[in-house]
């Protein structure tokens, strides 16, 4: 049975229902360049009801336009689960698992030429990757038939500001993907 995503934003499918203020669905055009998939949602997004429109996402988004020449109108952007975790920690097995669903229907629906995770967990529930980032940024695979890749998330970043140039690196193995062949 296919899931109704007109119903993600009254989702109570797993406990994270019970401490949010919104589910954040993700946001985009319907024909994205690049889909970038995160881990969830922080406080700054949980408020706001976007994803990446705090400290991180600027970062990153600053980042992609710099290195890619694309801008967030460009992006279809969400995460692996639509909720805060209460204090930001990693979601839960089956909260990942409660969410699979509605990341797969997005995935399908949207059809991006190509995605980007951000991080360990999202490189894990959307790339199937399951090694350190450091073993698997900049790694390209395939996914629904097209390219699709890894890098550290932003908040990596912030918080060790060598990995900037590390990410610089992978998105411009995402430029070279986007390229005309």
């Amino acid at each position: 049975m296919a899931l109704d995503l007109a119903e993600l934003p009254t989702c109570t499918r797993c406990r994270l229902a019970e401490t949010r203020q919104r589910v954040v669905v993700g946001t985009g055009p319907s024909d994205p360049v690049v889909m970038i998939v995160g881990e969830a949602p922080g406080r700054t997004e949980d408020e706001g009801g976007e994803p990446f429109i705090g400290r991180s996402g600027n970062l990153f988004f600053r980042l992609l336009r710099e290195e890619v020449g694309l801008v967030r109108d460009q992006c279809f952007v969400t995460n692996t689960v639509k909720c805060r975790p209460p204090e930001n920690r990693t979601p839960a097995a089956d909260e990942l698992e409660a969410c699979r669903p509605w990341l797969r229907a997005q995935l399908q629906s949207v059809q991006p030429r190509a995605v980007l995770t951000l991080g360990a967990v999202a490189a894990r529930e959307v790339l199937g990757l399951s090694e350190s980032m450091g073993s698997i940024h900049g790694r390209v695979v395939t996914i629904g038939g097209g390219p699709a890749m890894a890098t550290y998330h932003p908040a990596a970043v912030l918080r060790t500001p060598s990995l900037a140039q590390v990410v610089r690196a992978d998105l411009r193995v995402l430029r070279a993907l986007l390229a005309p062949a």
